[in-house]
């Protein structure tokens, strides 16, 4: 095979392996940071942890008066400006060394040093302390080869500053000799017990085993090590590089407890927790103590001011004076104090992110020794995910010495020899798997997959990645981890190879732009659409319903306007969508013979009732919410359940109308003003303002309660108003309801009952529910029953604007007679016979209740929801959209019951601010980028000045800021919720 056709067969093998499309995401791609991350999994919950942090510092740090009385909270704006002297600021570091101490399990008589800095200068502040070139006996071990050894130079500056730094230290002081420091063969190999022995080590330096290299030492290798220190515990001293053991030390629970006993660690604890500001930390034991106590009787070199651990005895002699670690930067754990101070100028607010970090840890993980076990359970899934790889391989070839916190992972890919190409796909690869993402030679673009940041292994390591595992990560995000990079590593070796072969003249043609728009219809196909009820409901020029809104709106979506039924199929242009507009049409004696055999691809419907036999195999759209009229078996009648086709509705349109129509019924009888009389009395000037007011006392509607039943579009926007009005509102829903419902201000009842309880108004928006095939009633029939009424206030008024149905209209009869209820309002279907003129429908149980009790009860025929023009237009045009989006691209928006197979979900559309906000209500606002900054600039206001308000600690300081930012906070909230509600964006969400 020629170099072209072997470059060919490379890219299509990525190809192959990738067609899937990315693997799921990484639940936080920061892999470049220590083991106790805050794990948050984008970017708004780093956002809430900030807030969680900063409510923690409130509550926590407190400010005292002069007798110790509290009077308010710090906040992480005052902490933030530098305060690292006296209180609060020694609580702080006090309770971060507490914390730190106390979870990871380090012995009480191990006291904590703390200073300005990183790991290299937690390591440097051990070398100076614990060496000393007046003691001929003390040899030092270093893990690491010698530097400037051939085997040394291999790993760079980075990994042989340890041991340059010690071989300086001995090279450049008075009386210093290098022949005391031993260095490994390999990198981390510890000598046995006995061997150290005979070397006469004193001081073992443990840096051989860190996050550069990915590995760790064996359980056999700290056995040994400990071994050594027991044989002489005053004179043996090991000091290890924790900054990737901490939480991910693999070795037991009785051998981690020795390690953090008879160990000295130290580590550059920012790094761990992702800190704002770098210091380190060393833990010493009650012995390595005594000998930085006894060097310090004669200092073998100049320690600087912010690394010294021995203060002075008399702070007037610094020079000649006696030096104690008693009084140096350290946590005693027994005293719980710090026994010196700390050399300036540490971050308080560092500090207690770091406090506040672990404790969150605490909470999410537990002790640090299911830390160590997750993480010794995120090794093995790598092990295991490697073991069933043949393209890439672990950097560390031995399974106990492979990190348990880092991991180290190269690539062996057979097809990729030259290490310049490996280089370079390589370095895409890390492109892809971060933000920046990667572009082909033919401009095509892949966006960043933000799945792995800061996987940069370091040079001389054997690896192309490293990543930190560590326990606070999930199992299954290392898997996800893994998973990316193999789809990186193709998706680059694509790129790349792209890129070589266009050198020898081989290019590939971007594709054709795909947005989710392409055309899943027939374009040799003329698809038919009936509409058989009004799209307009106005009266024209003509004197007839007005429908040439939705006619101008399908000829704008490419579609063919008919007035009139099909007739020559054979005339209609092909890829076109035709609507045959005859909304004459009303009767299922009618619909049947024009339907029955799929004369019509799909059909737009609002009141018509579609019969069973009607075959529409495209899918049908209901102009309104419910479907009940919608008997198509084409998708399995009106729930939508079974069939071939989409069944969808046009939910919201009709909602406001609806709910406007009901409340008009509730403000002619409440407040309960006789306008009539008074308009006669006053028109024929029989009344007398000042004599005869007082014989016409009412009651505002403010401050009533109003029971709804139900909290669709139309119970919701019922509410309200009624809120709007000032009435108490009380719900009954579903359970799962009941947070939005209180979220909105409104009053969740758990039962019918219980939002009849001493309600004056009672307004029932259920829907009829499914049909109940087994007894044939639906499942809200009635469910305004006897027992509801008798829970309302004497006096009280029904609405319903629903479904005829949905009330008992005998238990109606009772609670009327009995003055229960002194109003009725009733919107229900009432059908006439043309010929015998027999009444049928849901409104005929009422009909005697209009004669029973004149005037106390008023009938519509339900006429609230499908009178109204605009709502009528807006739901057709939808209706258009939705039919055209079903039949060309195969997208069913508002699905009512089953999807039909070979059809995706487009998601839920209301009208803004009715209904259910969806994340395509988020999305269509997010399109308004202006609207997204004036909303958060808002918002962050608005948390900014309640924040202040909520700390400010005396009234003075409240009045100020009131003062100042009160307009502001009041105009932002304003604003704010204004542009909620132009968005959408309100109400419970789907």
């Amino acid at each position: 095979m020629s170099a072209l056709e072997q470059l060919k067969a490379v890219r299509d093998e990525s190809i192959r392996a990738t067609a899937g499309g990315p693997p799921p995401r990484t639940r936080n791609p920061f892999f470049g940071v220590g083991p106790i991350t805050d794990m948050a999994e984008d970017e708004a919950e780093s956002r809430q942890i900030r807030f969680e942090f900063e409510h923690w510092l409130e509550q926590t740090y407190r400010k005292l008066d002069d007798t110790g009385r509290d009077i308010g909270c710090f906040t992480a704006a005052e902490i933030s400006r530098s305060m690292h002297r006296g209180y609060p600021a020694d609580k702080f570091l006090l309770d971060m060394m507490r914390e730190i101490h106390r979870y990871f399990g380090f012995p009480k008589q191990n006291r904590l040093a703390v200073g300005l800095g990183g790991g290299h200068s937690g390591f440097t502040v051990c070398a100076l302390h614990f060496l000393t070139v007046n003691d001929d006996a003390q040899h030092v071990y270093v893990d690491t080869p010698a530097p400037e050894s051939e085997l040394a130079k291999a790993s760079g500056f980075f990994r042989q500053s340890w041991g340059a730094q010690i071989i300086e230290m001995m090279r450049y002081a008075r009386n210093g000799d290098e022949a005391r420091v031993h260095f490994a063969k390999a990198e981390g190999a510890i000598p046995s017990s006995d061997m150290l022995e005979r070397m006469g080590i004193k001081v073992f330096f443990g840096v051989g085993h860190e996050t550069t290299g990915a590995t760790t030492y064996s359980r056999a290798d700290i056995l040994n090590l400990l071994d050594w220190i027991d044989r002489n515990p005053a004179e043996h001293h090991a000091v290890l590089d924790a900054t990737s053991m901490l939480g991910a030390m693999p070795w037991g629970e009785d051998v981690v407890a020795q390690v953090m006993s008879k160990c000295c660690l130290f580590m550059p604890f920012q790094k761990a927790i992702g800190g704002i500001s770098g210091y380190f930390l060393v833990s010493f034991t009650p012995e390595a103590l005594a000998l930085v106590e006894e060097n310090q009787k004669r200092p073998s070199w100049a320690i600087p001011r912010q690394l010294k651990l021995a203060a002075p005895v008399d702070p007037k002699m610094p020079l000649t004076g006696e030096r104690t670690v008693k009084l140096g930067p350290i946590y005693d754990p027994e005293e719980n104090k710090m026994v010196g101070g700390v050399i300036n100028t540490f971050s308080t607010l560092a500090f207690a992110e770091t406090t506040f970090g672990l404790l969150r840890v605490e909470r999410k993980i537990g002790p640090v020794k299911e830390m160590n076990r997750r993480s010794e359970q995120n090794r093995a899934a790598i092990n295991e995910w490697m073991s069933n790889s043949s393209l890439f391989e672990l950097g560390v070839t031995s399974p106990e010495h492979r990190g348990a916190a880092v991991t180290l992972i190269k690539v062996k890919d057979a097809a990729i020899t030259d290490a310049g190409l490996h280089a370079r796909i390589i370095a895409r690869s890390k492109q892809l798997l971060s933000y920046d993402g990667i572009t082909h030679p033919n401009g095509v673009y892949e966006q960043g997959l933000d799945t792995a940041r800061y996987i940069n292994a370091f040079p001389g390591t054997p690896g192309d990645y490293r990543a930190w595992i560590g326990g606070i990560r999930p199992v299954e995000d290392i898997t996800a981890l893994l998973d990316n990079l193999k789809y990186a590593y193709h998706r680059a070796r694509i790129v790349v190879v792209e890129e070589e072969l266009a050198k020898l003249g081989v290019t590939f043609p971007a594709p054709p732009h795909v947005d989710g728009s392409e055309r899943k219809d027939d374009a040799a196909r003329a698809y038919k659409v009936l509409v058989c009820d009004h799209v307009g409901l106005k009266f024209g020029a003509d004197g007839k319903p007005d429908h040439s809104e939705v006619k101008t709106h399908v000829e704008a979506r490419g579609g063919l306007f008919h007035e009139g039924p099909l007739e020559d199929e054979a005339q209609l242009e092909a890829g076109k969508i035709h609507f045959f507009y005859q909304p004459q049409l009303s009767k299922p004696d009618e619909i049947r013979p024009l339907t029955d055999r799929g004369q019509y691809d799909a059909v737009i419907a609002a009141a018509t009732f579609l019969p069973k036999e009607s075959v529409f195999p495209e899918g049908g759209v209901r102009i309104g919410a419910g479907t009940g009229n919608m008997g198509s078996s084409s998708w399995g009648g009106g729930n939508g359940e079974g069939g071939t086709a989409p069944l969808m509705n046009t939910p919201s349109f009709n909602s406001r109308a609806t709910a406007q129509m009901a409340f008009k019924a509730l403000l002619k009888v409440l407040p309960d003003l006789d306008v009539d009389e008074l308009h006669r009395l006053t028109a024929s000037g029989q009344f007398d303002t000042g004599r005869d007011l007082a014989k016409f006392p009412t009651e505002k509607i403010e401050g009533k309660r109003i029971g709804i039943i139900g909290y669709g579009n139309i119970g919701r926007e019922v509410a309200k108003l009624a809120q709007a009005f000032g009435m108490s509102v009380a719900i009954h829903a579903r359970p799962r309801h009941k947070d939005w419902i209180e979220s909105e201000g409104f009053v969740f009842a758990a039962t019918p009952e219980a939002a009849a309880k001493g309600a004056d108004v009672l307004s029932v928006h259920t829907g009829l529910g499914p049909l109940n095939a087994a007894t044939g009633k639906f499942a809200n029939a009635n469910v305004v029953s006897a027992s509801v009424l008798a829970e309302l206030n004497d006096g009280s008024i029904l609405l319903n604007y629903d479904r005829g149905e949905c009330v008992d209209a005998a238990a109606l009869d009772a609670a009327m007679a009995a003055g229960k209820v002194r109003h009725a309002a009733i919107d229900a279907d009432l059908f006439v016979h043309s010929e015998t003129g027999a009444q049928s429908g849901p409104m005929v149980p009422y009909l005697p209740l209009a004669e029973k009790y004149p005037g106390r009860v008023e009938l519509l025929p339900h006429a609230a929801a499908d009178t109204e023009h605009v709502s009528r237009v807006e739901g057709a045009k939808q209706a258009v959209d939705q039919i055209i989006s079903a039949i060309r691209h195969r997208e069913v928006v508002n699905l009512k019951g089953d999807l039909p197979e070979g059809y995706s979900v487009g998601g839920a559309m209301t009208v803004a601010g009715v209904g259910k906000c969806s994340a395509l209500t988020l999305a269509r606002a997010l399109g308004n980028e202006e609207k997204v900054r004036r909303a958060r600039a808002y918002a962050e206001a608005m948390a900014a000045i309640w924040g202040a308000l909520a700390t400010a600690t005396t009234d003075e300081r409240r009045q100020a800021l009131i003062a100042r930012h009160g307009a502001a906070l009041v105009k932002s909230f304003n604003a704010y919720a204004t542009q909620m509600r132009a968005l959408g964006l309100e109400g419970p969400y789907a």
